[in-house]
């Protein structure tokens, strides 16, 4: 085989289409485009989502903006001010707290915000504390103790999912 044997495979090669080349070539005139109309005109068609004029489905649906962060946490949040009913030297936990209904959920972590003022030294127990408050809390003689918050991250099969690498020393565990 030498460099001028060389041809294109069988049916890879394609003619392209002579347009507008007069009557004869089967695509003069109008080169394909019919008669009139948008599609016959020059230029680029109608933009992906057009339909016809009628108002188009993405603007039909409602906006979603912006993204959702799936790590964020939500805290219960519970101002200083609504600590000064609270008896002296009482020591306030997430429990606690549940209890008076001055939150409502127990599965959330509780974060103290430094929203009012605290006269009573109170003992208290959250998992977040904001700077201003830990500051008036430590003012007012109580303590902060700030505690540990673990987010459980279930596996998202309906069963145990022992797959991986570690997946012999896991079931032998």
């Amino acid at each position: 085989m030498k460099l001028h044997d060389l041809k294109p495979a069988e049916g890879s090669h394609h003619k392209s289409k002579r347009l507008g080349r007069g009557a004869g070539s089967g695509k003069g005139k109008t080169s394909g485009k019919g008669m009139m109309g948008q599609k016959s005109r020059s230029g680029p068609g109608p933009y992906r989502t057009f339909e016809g004029g009628q108002n188009r489905l993405v603007k039909r649906m409602p906006y979603k903006r912006g993204f959702t962060n799936i790590f964020r946490v939500d805290y219960e949040v519970i101002n200083v001010g609504s600590l000064a009913e609270w008896p002296v030297e009482a020591e306030v936990t997430p429990e606690s707290l549940l209890e008076a209904r001055a939150i409502r959920r127990k599965r959330m972590p509780v974060k103290v915000l430094g929203d009012g003022e605290l006269s009573a030294a109170l003992t208290v127990k959250a998992h977040k504390f904001s700077t201003s408050a830990r500051e008036k809390i430590e003012a007012a003689g109580g303590t902060v103790v700030e505690l540990e918050w673990v987010i459980e991250r279930r596996s998202r099969s309906r069963g145990a999912n022992y797959g991986g690498r570690n997946a012999k020393k896991k079931v032998q565990a």
